[in-house]
C-alpha cells in the first residue's frame, strides 16, 4: 500500500511539474507573437508537445522504471505514449478551450487547462501501463 502511494505521489508530482513546463511554453509563445494569427491555438500545440516531452522522461525513468533497449526501440515507445495522449489531448483542449469561450478570461483558460491536464493524466497511466510501458508481450502489438 504504501508503495502504490509512493507513486501516486511521484506521479502527481510529475503531472505538475508536466503541467507547468506545458503553461510555460503556451506563455512563451503568447508573449513572443502577440500579432500571429490564431496564437492561442499554435502555444496549446507547443504547450502539449513540451509537456509530452517532459513528462514521458520522467514516467519512462521514475514511474515506469522502464528501459529500452535501443534509439529504434525508445522511438517506439515514444510514438505508443503519444498516441495514448491522443484522447487525453482532446480531453486537456476542450477543457482549456471551453473555460475560456465559457468565462473568457485568461485566468480561466489557466484553469481549464489545469482541470483538463489533471483528468487527461488519470486516463493516461491506464494506457500508458497497459501499451506504451507494459513489460514485453504483455500489451498488444
Amino acid at each position: 500500500m504504501r508503495l502504490d502511494m509512493t507513486l501516486a505521489l511521484r506521479y502527481a508530482l510529475f503531472a505538475a511539474i508536466a503541467t507547468l513546463a506545458n503553461l510555460l511554453a503556451q506563455e512563451g509563445v503568447l508573449d513572443a507573437g502577440p500579432g500571429l494569427p490564431y496564437r492561442l491555438y499554435l502555444a496549446m500545440a507547443v504547450g502539449t508537445l513540451v509537456g509530452l516531452y517532459v513528462k514521458y522522461v520522467l514516467d519512462k525513468r521514475y514511474i515506469f522504471a522502464y528501459r529500452t533497449r535501443d534509439a529504434a526501440h525508445d522511438l517506439r515507445t515514444f510514438i505508443l505514449y503519444a498516441a495514448s495522449g491522443a484522447f487525453t489531448t482532446i480531453v486537456f483542449w476542450g477543457s482549456e478551450l471551453g473555460a475560456y469561450h465559457l468565462v473568457g478570461t485568461h485566468a480561466a483558460r489557466i484553469a481549464g487547462a489545469i482541470v483538463g491536464l489533471a483528468i487527461g493524466y488519470w486516463i493516461k497511466y491506464r494506457l500508458d501501463r497497459r501499451f506504451a510501458f507494459a513489460p514485453a508481450g504483455a500489451a498488444a502489438g
